[in-house]
């Protein structure tokens, strides 16, 4: 299974990567791979809060920082997080309807 799925380092999680079309996969493999996608994106939210706690430590630093290009730096770096966030909840709620096929 884990060929049909690809480590995404910006997002911290596998993201489909599948080279067929849906339908051409046998039964017993679209549910491995519902299940498998499943299982990652259960631990979608844990990376959000983990994005998100240093999102407020890097907050914390900025509120405290008086050098505007240390400012202009985490400014960038806060801007960058929660571009990843946005993005993992994209690939979590375009994929809701998974497990709608899973229980089918």
């Amino acid at each position: 299974m884990k060929e049909l799925f690809t480590y995404d380092e910006r997002l911290g999680i596998a993201i489909p990567d599948l080279n067929l079309e849906w339908d051409e996969y046998t039964k017993g493999e679209q549910q491995q791979i519902l299940v498998h996608w499943e299982n990652i994106r259960g631990s979608i939210p844990d990376r959000i809060k983990e994005l998100e706690t240093t999102i407020n430590h890097k907050q914390n630093q900025l509120s405290d920082e008086s050098d505007f290009a240390a400012s202009c730096k985490l400014n960038s770096e806060i801007a960058d997080l929660a571009s990843i966030i946005n993005d993992l909840w994209l690939w979590y709620r375009a994929n809701q309807g998974v497990s709608g096929k899973m229980h089918n």
